[in-house]
């Protein structure tokens, strides 16, 4: 009885009340990985993040601020629909400032934004898809989702795009989070179970330059309230169990104008060996414990040496047997790690491929 009413009340229709709606304004924390929220109630809808409010946090209670001077700024950025809430009420993805009006060093975001307002890359046109994997751990233990306690399942094999109760574990969670994006407006375009039961991976894309961090931060977002109301921890981990199992990546799929277009080839070959050039410095960009996924084993190519080749799951950079083929299209940079910032990948990708 009592969750019933729980239940009916969190699921209130607001707009049956009146006008009024709930923002919830997201941003990024003091470790480069962590969601923060906080909600607010506004006057009625609201479509353009240039028309909300700024708003401001503790910054020193997420490791963002010290303590004698902790007021953090918050500037809407972007808006989803909000599935948790529905109606009018929203997601707002917000990132930080201060007071003086200056980017933290934790926003990313804003170093970015001026990359892609650069007018020879806003002329490219950079379109990214995402590959986000990720895995589910069961709470408490941080053990995968599926597997005995203190032990392993079968080795790697029938667990890839798999079905069964013997092989695929949370897909009623991967399902709802599928579903939740759709509603928010992301440009989500399919999931998967990974080759390591327990994990799976969501693609989001295409998308165009600062969008691209937006709805991957919106994704993730959305992916921690699930698993919360689910009893289930996730982890961006890149090598979250030892040995002889994958770890989870951010392959990030990328191409330009030039590259869609007929020719496209000799730019994607000629972007690729600007990559190789600043190999070491997309690496340390690319996320934290990434030499324990990148070691040239379990699809993987090794962290110290850059290569690229056409259909080649175990090179740095694969370029796709349709593009080779058209001689156009795009390629994947197979290097990012799972707990990749977003906005710093994407546009130094364009940085290092467009700027030069």
């Amino acid at each position: 009885m009592t969750s019933s009413l729980l239940s009916d009340l969190m699921n209130l229709n607001l707009s049956e009340s009146g006008e009024k709606i709930i923002a919830e304004y997201i941003w990024v924390g003091g470790s480069g990985l962590d969601v923060r929220s906080k909600a607010r109630t506004l006057p009625g809808p609201v479509s353009d993040p240039s028309k909300l409010p700024k708003w401001n946090y503790d910054g020193s209670s997420t490791k963002q601020a010290p303590g004698k001077d902790s007021e953090v700024v918050l500037y809407p950025q972007a808006i989803f629909k909000d599935p948790f809430r529905r109606g009018n009420n929203i997601l707002v993805i917000c990132d930080c400032y201060t007071p003086a009006g200056e980017p933290i060093p934790t926003n990313r975001r804003a170093a970015a934004a001026k990359i892609f307002n650069n007018p020879a890359v806003a002329a490219e046109e950079p379109w990214y898809g995402i590959e986000q994997e990720y895995t589910f751990l069961q709470k408490d233990i941080n053990w995968p989702l599926g597997w005995p306690v203190g032990g392993f399942p079968a080795p790697q094999g029938p667990y890839y795009c798999s079905a069964g109760a013997d092989k695929a574990f949370g897909r009623d969670i991967v399902d709802a989070h599928y579903k939740a994006c759709i509603y928010a407006g992301i440009n989500i375009s399919g999931i998967n179970a990974e080759v390591m039961p327990g994990q799976w991976e969501f693609q989001v894309g295409p998308c165009v330059g600062i969008t691209a961090g937006d709805q991957i931060w919106a994704a993730r977002y959305i992916l921690e309230r699930i698993t919360e109301m689910a009893g289930v921890v996730l982890s961006l981990d890149p090598k979250p169990v030892k040995g002889e199992w994958n770890g989870a990546g951010a392959h990030c799929n990328y191409s330009t104008k030039s590259m869609r277009n007929d020719g496209g080839y000799e730019i994607i070959k000629k972007a690729i060996e600007k990559l190789k050039l600043r190999h070491k410095e997309h690496i340390a960009a690319y996320g934290e414990g990434n030499e324990r996924r990148l070691t040239g084993r379990c699809e993987t190519a090794d962290i110290h040496t850059f290569s690229w080749g056409v259909a080649n799951r175990g090179a740095s950079v694969r370029v796709g047997r349709d593009t080779e083929k058209e001689g156009k299209g795009y390629f994947e940079d197979r290097r990012p790690a799972s707990n990749m910032d977003p906005y710093l990948v994407t546009s130094m990708i364009a940085e290092t491929t467009i700027l030069g």
